[in-house]
């Protein structure tokens, strides 16, 4: 999380350079400009930002004096810390349309990291499901959240947080379960142990949880990850064999009842997993490809696109808005560490950094404005806007 003895926000202004490989999509710097979005406390604290609304609301992490760190919302310039629930630290993870925010927050003595709702000015704890601890993974319009809670046996349960109420989601027969998504009409995805020891990806809705199944026999788990409004569910059904290179899976798309392979770039490891969807149904993720690169993939019209990145060994895509623009990671070619990256229309951009050498994206609004975090000169990393001018 990060700062600056004023937050006199910094601009930083990438220069227009082409450039293509045979065969590669081109990758372009265009004039996006990164914003410091500033400091709590002192200019030499670390921050982040991880969303932001169609307001421009952005929220995240940040150091403070103290060298604690709080959750912050950013707008029109403004950073407000939203301190914490007594507790020494806080960060915040996502924002709704609404401005409503959920994070975590450590509780005072005695020290609990609680999911917290802040809105109006206020923090409000969401509370557990009888354990130590909780986590929010998402909130909807609605004000719906979800996520994962420690119960009083000691076992972490899907959670539904609503009106002031709590509420455990249960399992699919196992010990476990996690909440990671919520669509607007109160569906609810993620994953859960079952009865035979597995993990599979379910859907809750009308109060029951609906086993969403694998993709067959090699395929024993899955865990679903998002959800649109389409009640379209996508996610990642893995193999039971754990190999020298990892747990190997496919990425999915789950509707109306049936689950659909996604498929791969073709590569030696042949796997894929999906990250996130739109309302349109597209879809994106990563894929190895035959050179063994990790690759971030799109998936519409039921084609798979390799979106290259921006050349080096590796990259990963993070999100999609409802014009097909992805945001992701990727390390330049000929370079060693990640910068954030825009595709959009068969171009790649490089988002730049604050001068340092990396930068991660986390999320995009459908106004050309993405947030993250980007390292300066001096290392620091730092929360971050990237917009188009008039944007």
């Amino acid at each position: 999380m990060n700062r600056l003895t004023a937050w006199l926000a910094m601009t930083v202004v990438a220069c227009v350079v082409a450039s293509q490989a045979a065969g590669a999509a081109k990758t372009v710097q265009a004039r996006w400009a990164i914003t410091d979005l500033g400091v709590l406390g002192t200019a030499y604290r670390d921050g982040s930002a991880s969303g932001i609304n169609g307001l421009g609301q952005i929220v995240g992490g940040n150091g403070t004096a103290g060298g604690k760190q709080h959750a912050f919302l950013w707008q029109n310039g403004k950073l407000t810390d939203l301190r914490t629930l007594g507790g020494r630290d806080s960060g915040a993870s996502a924002i709704n349309g609404r401005g409503q925010i959920v994070g975590t927050s450590l509780t005072a003595k005695p020290e609990r990291l609680h999911a917290f709702l802040w809105q109006d000015g206020k923090m409000t704890d969401l509370g557990t499901l009888g354990g130590r601890s909780s986590r929010p993974r998402a909130i909807n319009d609605q004000g719906q959240v979800v996520g994962e809670s420690i119960t009083a046996s000691g076992k972490p349960h899907a959670f539904l947080w609503q009106n002031g109420k709590l509420t455990d989601l249960g399992t699919l027969g196992g010990p476990t379960s996690d909440a990671l998504a919520i669509n607007g009409h109160g569906q609810v995805v993620g994953e859960s142990a079952t009865a035979n020891g597995r993990t599979h990806a379910f859907l809750w809705q009308h109060g029951k949880m609906l086993d969403l199944g694998t993709l067959g026999r090699r395929y024993t788990d899955s865990g679903a990850v998002a959800i649109n409004d389409r009640g379209q569910v996508v996610g990642t059904s893995f193999e039971a064999t754990v190999t020298q290179t990892g747990r190997h899976g496919h990425a999915f798309l789950w509707q109306n009842g049936k689950i659909r392979d996604l498929g791969t770039l073709g590569g030696a490891y042949i796997d894929s997993d999906a990250v996130a969807i739109n309302e349109r149904g597209q879809i994106v993720g990563t894929s190895h490809a035959a050179s063994g690169k990790r690759r971030p993939v799109l998936w519409r019209n039921g084609k798979i696109v390799d979106l290259r990145g921006l050349g080096g060994g590796y990259s990963e895509a993070v999100a999609i808005d409802e014009r097909g623009q992805v945001i992701g990671n990727s390390v330049p070619a000929g370079g060693a560490l990640v910068h954030a990256f825009l595709w959009q229309n068969g171009k790649v951009t490089d988002l730049g950094t604050l001068g340092g050498q990396e930068s991660e994206a986390a999320a995009i609004n459908e106004h050309d404005q993405i947030v993250g975090v980007s390292n300066t000169k001096k290392g620091i990393r730092r929360a971050v806007l990237w917009a188009l001018p008039n944007s």
